[in-house]
């Protein structure tokens, strides 16, 4: 299934707009966030706004997430329990109404 928002956030450019609800996920592993990213799309009706791949991270990755509140905690918690099953789950959270400026400062 091609999900329109994973290669643009991938790159940094996902054309995200408005923001929602703001979901982060965090692994010490690339690969188990690519995973986790793709599982959080499929699972609910959200956006990724970016994933941020090792760069000065230590090994590390993340991603950030929008939609509505339970989207997103549907998301978070699907995209969390891939990256919790390799023992690789660094953080998750959902923030329901982050400020609008915050999406100008994380791109």
């Amino acid at each position: 299934m091609y999900i329109p928002t994973f290669f643009p956030a991938l790159a940094g450019h996902s054309g995200v707009d408005l923001l929602e609800a703001l979901g982060i996920l965090e692994s010490f592993s690339v690969a188990s966030l690519i995973e986790a990213a793709d599982a959080a799309v499929k699972a609910a009706k959200v956006r990724l706004i970016e994933i941020r791949l090792a760069m000065a991270l230590g090994g590390k990755a993340f991603c950030t997430i929008t939609g509505e509140v339970a989207a997103v905690q549907a998301a978070v918690d699907a995209g969390a329990q891939v990256i919790q099953e390799k023992g690789l789950l660094v953080n998750k959270i959902v923030i329901p109404q982050p400020r609008q400026e915050l999406l100008r400062e994380m791109i």
